[in-house]
């Protein structure tokens, strides 16, 4: 069962207080399992069951209206609030903080059932980004009083959150941010200009980097919790995008916003720690839904091939078809393998930016590509709206982008194996 793949804990343990805790598993990176260690792939019945779960509410609750939706470019306020009412944006948050406190691995799974059964793309990746970039941070660097003041109110879905780093001048290179935080009386003055940040123009709490101490470079940036409510704090109107319409996506302008001392996270000068950590998170797991995703894709792909006739037969007889569902399975499977070990590692409190890096990437290419795949697969009615397959091309083309591109992926993982 997946609860012991490679020494995996059990899941629901009442041990298990946040995120990334250490529990049993090899005492080495890359030790062999034990015979009691075996590698067993299956499910417990009752993740099963709440896998389950998940796609039957997702199908009934997370859908309504989406190619208007889509078309106008409106978050589904009403499917995130039933969301948090669900639990998904505090599985993986402890039961202390408004959290449902799973195990990681049962909760990526849940998470992969929740992109099943919901066809929006851009709210589950808002979801995930909320879980990931921002309530994982918080959680292992916050203070007791940041915790209990934001974590029940994220979790709830009465806040939502961004994950300010980017801007116009500093993309991949994130470091080179040009924010600044003064030192004030009682806190901090703000300036600076974030971009294409994921929920900017509604979230009513972001965490923002900016550096404090500019004449070092990166090791005086820092973290903050920045509220909508501040002054000297705006978020324009959300800026039209290819896809993923539903998640909006803006900017952040600081203009003299002054943030009190106890808003910072963590000590000063550790911003690049916490940047790295959320990433960590992020990059390999905000993805998690979107492998639901494609095995849904893959369902409808394999039903349509069965019923659409043509030359007599099911278009699925035809090789260069059955070829594209063969390539979509191995896609899909492959995903799953580098998604469920990272869970497992992290789970486990094992470093893993390697295979953070390696899940992103290959999940983001393979989600681009299985989209496509769906496409040429439906004809003509993959290309039009009303059938909603060419959605998903929209939306999965940005996953080659977002949280670190591609090739900064693979700038990763070459350096990290010696490249």
């Amino acid at each position: 069962m997946l609860d012991r793949i490679l020494g995996h804990p059990k899941p629901f343990s009442k041990s298990r207080q946040a995120v990334g805790r250490p529990t049993a598993g090899p005492e080495r990176p890359g030790e062999l399992p034990t015979e009691t260690e075996s590698m067993d792939f299956s499910w417990t019945e009752e993740q099963e069951r709440l896998y389950g779960e998940a796609v039957d509410f997702a199908r009934r609750e997370l859908n309504h209206e989406l190619p208007r939706r889509d078309a106008e470019g409106e978050l589904n306020l009403e499917g995130w609030r039933k969301a948090a009412d669900y639990g998904v944006l505090g599985w993986c948050m402890p039961e202390a903080y408004g959290g449902g406190g799973l195990d990681v691995v049962t909760a990526i799974r849940l998470l992969e059932g929740i992109g099943y059964g919901c066809k929006d793309n851009a709210l589950t990746l808002g979801l995930n980004g909320q879980i990931w970039s921002v309530q994982a941070p918080l959680l292992h660097f916050g203070s007791e009083a940041q915790k209990k003041k934001y974590l029940p109110r994220l979790c709830s879905g009465e806040l939502m959150a961004a994950h300010g780093m980017t801007e116009p001048e500093s993309g991949s290179d994130a470091f080179s941010l040009r924010t600044t935080a003064e030192k004030v009386d009682g806190g901090y003055r703000l300036n600076g200009h974030k971009t294409y940040v994921g929920l900017a123009p509604v979230a009513g709490l972001s965490l923002v980097f900016a550096n404090t101490r500019p004449e070092v470079g990166q090791w005086g940036i820092s973290a903050f919790l920045v509220e909508k409510a501040f002054d000297g704090y705006e978020a324009p109107p959300p800026r039209p995008k290819m896809g993923l319409r539903t998640n909006p996506l803006g900017d952040i302008v600081l203009k003299d916003c002054f943030v009190p001392e106890e808003n910072r996270l963590g000590p000063e000068g550790i911003g690049v720690s916490i940047f790295n950590y959320s990433m960590d998170w992020e990059r390999g797991f905000i993805f998690a839904s979107h492998v639901g995703s494609m095995a849904r894709q893959l369902d409808e792909c394999v039903e349509f091939s069965r019923r659409r006739k043509q030359f007599g037969q099911s278009i699925g007889e035809f090789q260069s078809v059955s070829n594209r569902i063969a390539d979509m399975r191995l896609r899909l499977e492959t995903s799953r393998l580098l998604l469920y070990k990272l869970a497992w590692m992290k789970e486990n409190d094992q470093p893993a930016m390697l295979e953070a890096a390696m899940t992103k990437l290959h999940v983001g290419e393979a989600f681009a590509q299985n989209s496509l795949d769906a496409m040429r697969i439906h004809g003509a009615k993959g290309y039009l709206a009303e059938f909603e397959v060419e959605r998903d091309v929209r939306d999965a083309l940005g996953g080659v982008i977002y949280s670190g591109t591609s090739d900064i992926q693979r700038n990763i993982i070459a350096k990290i194996t010696g490249g």
